[in-house]
């Protein structure tokens, strides 16, 4: 290719050429410059591809005895167990996990999945196995997308890439008040002599947070009148999805809301600030469009990308939703740091159950955010039909208690 480029330099300068020649050889130019830059990683070309120096390896809970007992069991509640732990340099492939007892028996949101890379004593991966594989509030749905799989029976996949090069080590803490009584998983894994350039260290952080309302919020509800029109213009008060330092892109986020009135939970604006900016250079027009839908959605959809894994099932908009959104071919890139955020409502004017699990690479293994405790990972239990009946009590009362009342009616202000 640089011959080639030599050769149409050397025709120029020396005016010894036709048009025709100067066409077909920037043309072969052109071709040759697409093959040699052509990635093959991203689509199934990629398989017909001979690697050298690359051993596929795994490691699983076999029985080294190689009978069926497949796993790890006894685990008890502070016990830690270790899944992996490797020398060299690699990329994890795929992880698959599943575990007894039954979600509403082990919380799954008790279990802390961490990952350590190139032989730090620190994590930079630390969640709940739950919600980092797609399932929230300790329940089990279905749960489908192109990195992250929750398959029938409470099967954990994992497909994201994760390099490392002096070591990977995995582990889980049993912090729930139960015995795991079997632990069967495999983590398959490349080795190599050399990573790839350039490749980035996998991070992934749990958050939770019971969000405020405003009183002004709560004047709008009692009329029944419109909400909305609060400003944010720095953000404040946002939940967070991630507040990295370094450089990298993020990669998506398993994003659990869990709503205690019929009232939209959407409308909140994603800001993502880049390289510590006051002002997001990214900033959204709503909740639901972020994740790529619109107009209030409550329809339970699965793609590659995005989708809603659970949708409330109850009177408006009441209950848990998860909601995901995948950088796959549109990955978000800093230089120094990123805060990844979302208004809860507009103007963050709404109380919620958040939860969240956001992904990203960074140019080298980093600390985490404080982690979240056992005690703040607690979550806010359903509104019941019994709360809103008493919210009905409530507003008959201060409405005088006229025995006709039907419940649209409205107080004069």
């Amino acid at each position: 290719m640089i011959d080639l480029a030599y050769r149409i330099h050397c025709l120029m300068v020396n005016r010894k050429y036709n048009e025709k020649d100067i066409f077909f050889l920037i043309l072969i130019l052109i071709q040759s410059s697409l093959l040699t830059a052509q990635d093959f990683g991203n689509d199934l070309m990629s398989l017909s591809q001979i690697q050298n120096d690359v051993r596929t390896k795994r490691i699983s809970s076999s029985d080294v005895t190689y009978g069926n007992a497949d796993c790890i069991g006894g685990i008890e509640e502070g016990d830690k167990v270790t899944l992996m732990d490797v020398k060299g340099a690699g990329i994890i492939q795929h992880i698959w996990i599943t575990i007894n007892p039954k979600p509403t028996v082990l919380s799954r949101n008790d279990l802390i999945l961490r990952m350590y890379w190139d032989g730090n004593s620190y994590p930079s991966v630390e969640a709940p196995l739950g919600p980092f594989f797609g399932n929230g509030w300790s329940e089990y749905y279905p749960f489908y997308s192109l990195p992250l799989i929750v398959a029938p029976h409470s099967a954990y996949v994992c497909y994201f890439s994760m390099p490392f090069s002096q070591g990977a080590r995995i582990e889980i803490e049993n912090q729930a008040e139960q015995t795991l009584r079997s632990l069967y998983y495999y983590i398959d894994y490349i080795e190599m002599d050399n990573l790839p350039e350039n490749s980035g260290r996998f991070h992934a952080w749990f958050n939770h947070e019971v969000t405020g309302r405003s009183v002004a919020q709560d004047e709008n509800w009692k009329y029944g009148l419109p909400t909305g029109g609060g400003i944010n213009k720095y953000g404040e008060g946002n939940y967070i999805f991630a507040d990295i330092k370094g450089k990298g892109h993020l990669v998506g986020v398993n994003y659990y809301v869990n709503n205690p009135s019929p009232n939209w939970y959407g409308e909140g604006d994603d800001m993502i600030f880049i390289d510590g900016e006051k002002i997001p250079s990214l900033n959204g027009t709503g909740t639901e469009d972020y994740f790529n839908t619109s107009w209030s959605p409550k329809e339970l959809f699965m793609l590659p990308y995005f989708g809603y894994a659970r949708v409330n099932d109850d009177i408006g908009y009441i209950g848990r939703t998860h909601l995901y959104r995948f950088h796959i071919t549109d990955p978000v890139y800093f230089s120094e740091s990123c805060r990844y955020t979302i208004e809860h409502q507009d103007a963050n004017m709404e109380i919620f159950d958040l939860a969240s699990v956001a992904y990203w690479y960074q140019e080298k293994a980093s600390k985490l955010p404080l982690a979240i405790s056992k005690e703040d990972r607690k979550h806010k239990p359903l509104i019941h039909f019994k709360h809103i009946l008493n919210w009905r009590g409530a507003w008959l009362k201060e409405m005088g208690g006229d025995p006709y009342l039907w419940g649209d009616e409205r107080k004069e202000r």
